[in-house]
C-alpha cells in the first residue's frame, strides 16, 4: 500500500503544474491556470495583415511547451506558405487551413496582445480568456509551464492563484 501511495504521489508531482502568464518586461504575474502533462492550450487572434482568424495550438509535454498546429483562413505576411518535412496541410469544412506536425519545443513563448483585435487563450477547449482584458493592449505576455511542487508546500498553500490576479 505504501508503494502505491508513493507511486501515485510521484505521478502527480511529475505531471501536474500551471500555465503561468507573466509580463515579459517586468515579470509581473497576470494569471496562472492548472494544467497537466498532455493538456492543450491555444492562442487565437485576428492576423494583422490579412485580417482573418489564426489560432496556434500548444501542448504541455515533459514539463515543456510544444507548438503542434496552426489553423488559419488566409495567406499573408507572417503566415506559413510552405509545408516542412513532417508537417501536413489539411482543409477544414469551414475553409480553414490546418498545418500540423510541428512538434517543436518553444522554450520562450511570447505574444504581444493586439491593439486593434484581441488575443484569446483557451485551455483544453474551455472558455476563451481575453488577453486584452487580462493583460492590457500591447502587453508582451510570456507563457510558461511551471511544475507544481506538491511536496514543497504546506497544506492549503498555493504557489500561484487560480486565474487572474
Amino acid at each position: 500500500m505504501c508503494i502505491a501511495v508513493v507511486a501515485a504521489a510521484a505521478f502527480f508531482y511529475r505531471t501536474s503544474g500551471r500555465l503561468v502568464l507573466t509580463n515579459a518586461r517586468t515579470g509581473e504575474e497576470y494569471a496562472s491556470y492548472p494544467v497537466r502533462d498532455g493538456d492543450w492550450f491555444s492562442v487565437g487572434f485576428i492576423h494583422s495583415v490579412n485580417k482573418s482568424p489564426l489560432t496556434d495550438y500548444y501542448q504541455v509535454r515533459d514539463g515543456r511547451i510544444f507548438v503542434e498546429k496552426t489553423i488559419y483562413y488566409g495567406f499573408g505576411a507572417g503566415v506559413q506558405t510552405e509545408i516542412e518535412e513532417g508537417q501536413t496541410l489539411e482543409y477544414g469544412e469551414d475553409g480553414s487551413m490546418i498545418v500540423s506536425g510541428f512538434d517543436r519545443e518553444i522554450p520562450d513563448l511570447l505574444y504581444i496582445v493586439g491593439t486593434v483585435s484581441d488575443h484569446t487563450l483557451r485551455i483544453n477547449e474551455g472558455t476563451e480568456i481575453s488577453l486584452r482584458d487580462l493583460c492590457g493592449r500591447n502587453a508582451m505576455v510570456r507563457f510558461q509551464y511551471v511544475q507544481h511542487h506538491f511536496f514543497s508546500q504546506k497544506a492549503g498553500e498555493s504557489k500561484h492563484g487560480e486565474g487572474p490576479k
